[in-house]
């Protein structure tokens, strides 16, 4: 068989043309991993509207969670215990969850539902655990940023499971 071309970028307009993109200030990305869709275009466009972006810092206080410092291009970065890059900076320049706008979380798998399958640390579950419980604000929203071909029919949802508000894929938004 013909092998499967590779698959095809994250259009720009997408992601940025959501609500949420367009109002928040403080917006957390990761750096794409293992095959994860890249969202560093969408972070430069963040950049060039003056938004703040922020990354996922495993918290040494806290090993199952994540903190999030802020990042622009050159910071110096340091490779994490999963090997996976992040910024190199004191906790004291860190933002917690509860404060960020938005956050675009990476994903294996998800469903039209906002189920989503990560990689398995469960670090954004434990991280944003506190979204469900909260009546009035739900600050920040959640974001899945995934290819097309990363859909499921269903994915069971945990007690512990932190779902998605929207998907954007390389094909579309599934708001939920």
């Amino acid at each position: 068989p013909p092998a499967r071309a590779p698959p095809p970028p994250m259009r720009r307009a997408r992601p940025a043309a959501l609500r949420s993109f367009r109002s928040a200030r403080h917006i957390a990305f990761y750096l794409a991993n293992d095959g994860e869709i890249d969202p560093l275009p969408l972070m430069q466009r963040a950049w060039a509207a003056g938004k703040i972006c922020y990354l996922p810092v495993l918290d040494n206080l806290h090993p199952q969670r994540l903190w999030f410092a802020p990042f622009r291009p050159g910071e110096r970065m340091v490779y994490n215990r999963f090997n996976i890059l992040e910024p190199d900076a004191p906790r004291r320049r860190g933002m917690s969850a509860r404060r960020l706008n938005l956050v675009f979380a990476p994903l294996v798998a998800f469903d039209a539902r906002g189920n989503r399958l990560g990689m398995g640390g469960g670090f954004y579950d434990r991280t944003l655990e506190f979204l469900p419980r909260r009546r009035v604000w739900r600050s920040p929203r959640v974001v899945g940023l995934a290819y097309e071909f990363q859909k499921t029919a269903h994915i069971a949802r945990a007690a512990w499971d932190v779902p998605m508000q929207a998907i954007v894929t390389d094909a579309r938004v599934y708001s939920i």
